[in-house]
């Protein structure tokens, strides 16, 4: 049965493989116009860009988080029975106390967030910790600690800034086949065209592959955390419980984003999700989630 630190090692080489994909793909898509517009400069900032959206990902991406979230930090004094079972899993757990914070929003749901277990933080709404009881919050809680002990976080948190910056750049690629005059464009050329053709090949399938890759991420990861944190408790009756409190509640959250969805609990547009957000959830149902922990 799966363990705290279960997968650890797969999820760090998943961590640089979505940053390796990350930068292949904005140097492709860099390469592409820089030869059709036969500017070379275009590559170059391309390299530049990946380069430090790699590094900004990996030590400030937590930070963009909790701002995208408007998650506001919390005291032992401000929130006593949520900051004190914060730090009592967390011994329980062996990991460092993680800064805590809290979302204004009626919806019930939490998240994990942050590069590593020593710079990580736990957010839960105002909805979550006033319909749970102690037990169901301790749950919940336990999954989060599970997401930082199994090394979820940096993967998840990462993506985050990536899938947006890489559909940022590739709508930025577009418009420049669209309206940008290259400075050799009008001259033909085979190579030039072709060139323009895989730039707004990689420019397309750069935003749906980074969705793609969000969504591999996001489901096996939940039913992991679910068990992990299962054992962390010794009692998965409280968080099935606060699962099925949670997918109750229809309304979605007034910050949820497409962007942060995975990081939750649950998914922030509610259980009654429609269009785009219904093709590409990233939770497995609650119903299964729920099935797993009573059965195990």
């Amino acid at each position: 049965m799966a363990s705290l630190y279960t997968h650890q090692d797969s999820n760090i080489r998943k961590t640089w493989l979505l940053m390796g994909i990350f930068f292949l793909f904005i140097i492709g898509i860099g390469w592409a116009f820089s030869t059709a517009y036969n500017a070379p400069e275009v590559l170059y900032i391309a390299i530049i860009i990946s380069l430090f959206m790699n590094v900004g990902s990996y030590w400030y991406s937590d930070k963009l988080v909790i701002a995208m979230t408007k998650a506001k930090p919390v005291t032992n004094e401000s929130h006593p029975d949520f900051y004190n079972i914060v730090e009592n899993l967390s011994i329980t757990a062996g990991l460092p106390m993680p800064k805590v914070y809290v979302v204004e929003d009626s919806a019930p749901n939490a998240f994990a967030t942050g590069r590593d277990k020593d710079h990580a933080a736990i957010a839960a709404t105002t909805g979550l910790l006033s319909i749970l009881d102690k037990t169901e919050l301790e749950g919940v809680i336990a999954h989060e600690l599970s997401h930082i002990g199994n090394r979820d976080i940096l993967i998840s948190t990462i993506a985050v800034v990536l899938a947006g910056f890489i559909a940022i750049l590739s709508d930025m690629f577009l418009r420049m086949a669209r309206f940008g005059g290259g400075r050799n464009n009008r001259e033909g050329g085979r190579a030039q065209a072709i060139a323009m053709i895989i730039g707004l090949v990689f420019a397309i399938l750069a935003p749906i592959a980074a969705t793609m890759i969000r969504l591999a991420l996001s489901r096996k990861r939940e039913f992991l955390a679910d068990a992990s944190g299962a054992l962390l408790t010794r009692y998965p009756e409280g968080l099935a419980r606060a699962l099925e409190k949670i997918g109750n509640y229809a309304t979605p959250m007034k910050s949820a984003s497409d962007a942060t969805a995975h990081l939750f609990i649950s998914n922030p547009f509610g259980p009654m999700s429609k269009g785009l957000h219904a093709l590409f959830l990233t939770h497995p149902p609650m119903a299964e989630r729920i099935k797993a922990l009573r059965e195990n």
